[in-house]
């Protein structure tokens, strides 16, 4: 989610990613100069520190309640296999009995000690009260985004959809911390925050799609034995890239750790990553991402009036244009080069009142117009370029003769915020990482996303086309008391809310399996949570999900 110069192609984090060639990293992750790179290509130390934490007292009024909680900032270590994981104490050391890597480096395995902050509602019965675990996308993120501007006790303000003015920046009380509904815990990403990796081979060990479920999956577990809180109401919240991990991580928990979930809660969706017509993934031919990214296209131009017709309001028009690009704009499509002249032009002319372009470079497009293309278009007569993670967003253009947008606005706007705060935040609220950095994003270096997924049951893994929906549909069908809920911004252009929309209706589920799933759309971006009122639907809609599933939803 920081700042960054094209490419950096489908953004799937808040934290943005960035797909260069083969490779899959995170929008904010290039290292600040040559010396942070060559660091991340060293060797990783043997063995970490003992595991260490930071224990504190707060409280917040949310809904009319005061709450006071007790909040743990830490970090927990786990192993990159189940074997290896059972070799370590919950202090990170070798139990006896194993490879002590302190008296022969060599022989250290892979570990990750990750970063957390819990907070728990005092006074609360652990047995009674709900548990969620948080996290971002990227993947490469660290969790600061949904921690400080969604659901902790602390939130940063930011205020319109302009870039902010530099420091000082504002923390205020969160009157929408998801406290007054559920524990929280924000687990960073192992190799972000205040977490670190150990061991020969730890970034190949942790950095995949498989390897980072089971690592999520590992540390769960590892909490919930810490903290005694097996016989809790447990949720799983992702974001963007978040949302695939959720997929992976809910069906490792119900089939290989015994952990059911009451619920997995998805804001900004990807779990099919051929929906996104901009990724690596993307293949000639297959035109469904240009239908389910149109109803994205429209809602932008509807606010920031680009339309030749103004609709009186946003959802009826939504709506008659999924029914456009599902129909008319599908059957065109798949004509291919059969489609007729005068159909097309028909066509682009219908496109040109949905999304405001002029027909001539719709045309030109070949009906098919990408994120990027449309980001640099829309607003290009005022030499604006339109946000990506959050549409309502603009900013200058950088070059106004390239084909593409070249960063995106929304990015640039608020991040410096979120990490400056944060940073202040942990130190003097939470006293907790003096003398350490705090990463908000994983330090890739020469290391590369491994985008290879076993699917559930067996078989050879693939990451052509990476699909995670099987994986929550084998939870859903193993579980079929596990419900989901779908959140989804209709301003979002890099997870569209109708390409979530149209996976969640093509999940391999049973139609009676279909009911536990709930829909929430809001006029906001990737990010909901930055609009305010958003925010506010957002807590409401979720704290309202965890109360009607605690107890198996009776």
């Amino acid at each position: 989610m920081m700042k960054q110069l094209r490419p950096y192609l489908p953004v799937l984090g808040t934290a943005a990613v960035l797909f260069v060639g083969s490779s899959l990293t995170l929008a904010q992750d290039k290292p600040a100069n040559k010396s942070a790179a060559s660091a991340s290509k060293a060797e990783q130390p043997a063995a970490p520190a003992s595991a260490q934490s930071s224990t504190t007292q707060g409280s917040v009024d949310v809904e009319g309640q005061h709450i006071a909680y007790t909040a743990v900032a830490g970090t927990l270590t786990v192993g990159a296999t189940n074997e290896q994981d059972a070799m370590l104490g919950m202090d990170g050391k070798p139990l006896p009995g194993s490879a002590n890597p302190e008296k022969d480096p060599t022989k250290a395995p892979p570990t990750a000690q990750i970063f957390y902050v819990a907070y728990f509602k005092q006074g609360a019965d652990s047995n009674q009260r709900p548990i969620t675990f948080l996290y971002n996308g990227g993947p490469g993120s660290s969790t600061v985004w949904l921690h400080m501007g969604a659901f902790g006790p602390k939130r940063v303000s930011t205020p319109g959809d302009t870039h902010m003015p530099a420091a000082p920046y504002r923390l205020e009380s969160n009157a929408n911390s998801l406290l007054d509904a559920s524990d929280l815990v924000f687990i960073d990403m192992p190799g972000t925050g205040f977490g670190r990796l150990y061991g020969k081979g730890a970034p190949k060990a942790f950095w995949g799609v498989d390897q980072d479920g089971q690592a999520f999956a590992r540390f769960i577990s590892r909490f919930l034995i810490k903290y005694n809180r097996w016989n809790s109401p447990k949720y799983l919240f992702g974001e963007s890239y978040g949302t695939t991990r959720s997929a992976v991580l809910s069906n490792i928990l119900e089939n290989e750790k015994g952990i059911d979930l009451n619920g997995v809660i998805l804001l900004s969706q990807v779990l099919n990553f051929e929906d996104l017509p901009d990724g690596p993934q993307g293949n000639p031919g297959n035109d469904l991402p240009y239908q389910l990214e149109l109803p994205t296209f429209a809602a932008t131009a509807y606010y920031h009036h680009k339309l030749p017709q103004q609709p009186q309001s946003l959802e009826p028009f939504l709506k008659e244009v999924e029914t456009f690009a599902m129909g008319d704009y599908a059957r065109a499509l798949g004509q291919g080069d059969q489609l007729s002249a005068t159909d097309k032009q028909a066509i682009a002319e219908k496109l040109h009142g949905y999304i405001g372009l002029p027909v001539a470079y719709i045309l030109k497009a070949n009906l098919r117009v990408t994120g990027g293309d449309f980001e640099k278009n829309l607003q290009a007569d005022e030499n604006l370029t339109t946000g990506r993670l959050d549409a309502r967003f603009s900013g200058p253009t950088i070059n106004p003769l390239s084909e593409e947008a070249e960063y995106d606005p929304q990015s640039s706007a608020i991040s410096s915020a979120y990490v400056a705060l944060f940073n202040q935040y942990a130190r003097e609220t939470l006293k907790y990482g003096n003398g350490e950095s705090y990463l908000s994003e994983a330090i890739f270096g020469g290391h590369q996303w491994d985008m290879k997924h076993a699917p559930p049951g067996g078989g050879e893994g693939f990451s052509v086309g990476m699909n995670v929906m099987p994986d929550l549909a084998t939870a859903m069908k193993v579980n079929p008391q596990l419900k989901v809920m779908l959140n989804a911004g209709y301003y979002d252009l890099a997870t569209p809310f109708y390409e979530a929309t149209y996976e969640m209706h093509h999940l391999p589920i049973e139609q009676n399996l279909a009911g536990n799933i709930q829909y929430a759309y809001y006029e906001s971006g990737h990010m909901v949570y930055v609009n305010d009122a958003s925010l506010h639907q957002l807590h409401d809609k979720v704290a309202a999900f965890i109360r009607s599933t605690e107890n198996g939803g009776k």
